[in-house]
């Protein structure tokens, strides 16, 4: 916990405030869930210590500041530094409110306030996310894959996962069986010896095209491949990861001396629109399944469902919420996702590193569609610029080539920018050792360390 930073699912709170506390507790419960951890501020260093009978004040007072009341569950933590409290607050299945009548969500590390057509839309995806959770019509334990089961749970405790007193035990606590041992659809889906015969919109094709228009070579309808993918989800991500890998151009460029192998399109921006396709889409549409279509000069991966919730295209960045909260902790738990929330942004990073331009978003009533273009309209940055924001990549550009940059220049091709968010990019490359500062005051420049 204290490795990683407050975002969409951790908060850190220096003390029992009961309006902040309440806050949190309604956009963690509207969103995918999170943790919540009084006694440390925001770079995560203790600030006092909180007692349980404290805590237990607090909590009861911020819960009736929530409608309706958020379930929680909470413990303390002695650590080196002092004693604090976690709070975990699952997803709900309710929408709350506090008495104020603010409707919260988390965005990154903030406690968002929605409006207008994203509490109608929140509200209704609420719902939907039962559907997970409904048992699979027909399926018995016996439909549920032993072998799939077991290679989740190996790759589970890699990830530091809890121990299990029982397989079936575990089944329940993820929502992949009910307590009399049904599968349910979230079960099927992740574990089922065959999951299309219970949901046959579950499964993907894949289609390449020779061209940029979905026509044959000899410019009729037609494709160069096609290949339909069925199973378990863990088990399309898989089989359709290698048939892209298989069809991607690859080459070579030489970096610092070495030989570096390059791709059609970066590796972990394919492999998160993938992921986020079988993850989020909507498996109540039937008749639809997922499409990756690869053409000359793109990919596009098209997911059937639009956005949940109250996700936009103008939020899809900085915020996060799952239509299929149980398939995506799954998939995570599992490996296939490397941390909730943040995907998105380095599928953009990723392909403007590479030279790309950033990923396509098209968002449409009842599908989502990704895509990729595979022309490179500048040099890929240095490996060294790849844990850079774009603003500090493209300022460690404008070193290379003109020899320094003063805070003036920076601005003049950042001017949306604040001038304190600018100098805060900048000394965090000095601290990094990347920039040397030069100077003082108005006489200040970067080079290169």
């Amino acid at each position: 916990m204290l490795k990683n930073k407050p975002g969409q699912r951790l908060a850190f709170l220096p003390g029992a405030d009961v309006a902040r506390l309440a806050e949190c507790l309604v956009a963690f419960a509207n969103g995918d869930g999170g943790l919540i951890v009084l006694g440390l501020d925001e770079d995560g260093r203790a600030t006092e210590d909180i007692w349980e009978e404290e805590a237990e004040y607090a909590l009861r007072e911020a819960a009736a500041l929530c409608r309706p009341p958020v379930p929680t569950h909470w413990q303390p933590v002695e650590i080196g530094q002092g004693a604090l409290v976690g709070i975990q607050v699952p997803r709900s299945p309710d929408l709350h409110s506090l008495a104020d009548g603010r409707i919260l969500i988390r965005s990154h590390t903030r406690n968002r306030p929605l409006v207008g057509d994203e509490v109608r839309h929140l509200a209704a995806t609420k719902n939907s996310a039962e559907f997970e959770t409904d048992a699979a019509p027909g399926a018995r334990p016996s439909d549920l894959d032993q072998e799939v089961i077991g290679d989740y749970l190996e790759q589970r405790e890699k990830r530091g996962g809890a121990p299990i007193a029982s397989t079936a035990d575990l089944l329940y606590e993820i929502g992949a069986a009910d307590r009399d041992g049904r599968p349910t659809t979230s079960g099927i889906l992740l574990f089922g010896r065959n999951p299309q015969m219970f949901f046959p919109q579950s499964g993907l094709v894949f289609v390449k095209f020779m061209g940029t228009e979905p026509r044959g070579e000899d410019g009729g309808v037609g494709y160069g491949r096609r290949d339909e993918l069925t199973g378990p989800l863990a088990r399309i991500i898989d089989r359709a990861w290698n048939i892209i890998f298989e069809e991607m151009r690859v080459g070579a460029q030489v970096n610092n001396l070495e030989r570096e192998e390059v791709t059609e399109y970066p590796r972990f921006a394919v492999r998160e629109a993938l992921v986020n396709a079988i993850a989020h889409r909507d498996y109540r549409i039937t008749g639809r399944r997922i499409e990756i279509r690869m053409y000359a000069n793109r990919m596009e991966i098209i997911s059937p469902g639009g956005l949940p919730g109250y996700m936009t295209l103008d939020n899809l960045v900085e915020e996060h919420f799952s239509r299929n909260p149980r398939l995506v902790n799954g998939l995570f738990q599992w490996g296939y996702i490397e941390e909730l929330g943040l995907g998105i942004d380095q599928m953009i990073e990723e392909m403007v590193n590479a030279g790309h331009k950033p990923p396509a978003f098209k968002a449409a009533p009842h599908s989502f569609t990704v895509t990729l273009s595979n022309k490179r309209e500048r040099a890929a940055m240095p490996r060294w610029t790849r844990n850079m924001n774009e603003r500090q990549a493209r300022a460690m550009a404008f070193v290379q080539e003109s020899g320094s940059i003063t805070n003036r220049e920076y601005r003049q091709f950042c001017p949306d920018v604040s001038a304190e968010t600018l100098r805060l990019d900048l000394a965090d490359l000095v601290e990094r050792g990347l920039l040397l500062k030069i100077g003082a005051k108005k006489g200040t420049y970067y080079i290169l360390k």
